[in-house]
């Protein structure tokens, strides 16, 4: 395995990280306002991504489906 990098001035390789985490702040963590400590907070985001974004939340990259419809079909293929 090798990392990607992009050349300096050239972000477009972190862009799908970069957008799963604006998602995480906008949709879990801004809301949230305060958590009452790390145990809180990583418990409320792990139930984000796991709950909402990856069984709920639809991605235009892969053809407006939820990860997890994605996963299925690939299974079923």
């Amino acid at each position: 395995m090798q990392h990607s990098f992009s050349r300096k001035g050239c972000p477009y390789d972190n862009a799908g990280i970069e957008s799963f985490h604006a998602s995480i702040k906008k949709e879990e963590a801004y809301p949230a306002k305060l958590y009452e400590d790390f145990e809180v907070a990583h418990w409320a985001i792990f139930q984000y991504i796991e709950g909402f974004y990856n069984r709920n939340r639809i991605h235009i990259s892969i053809d407006y489906l939820t990860p997890e419809q994605m996963e299925n079909l690939a299974k079923q293929a």
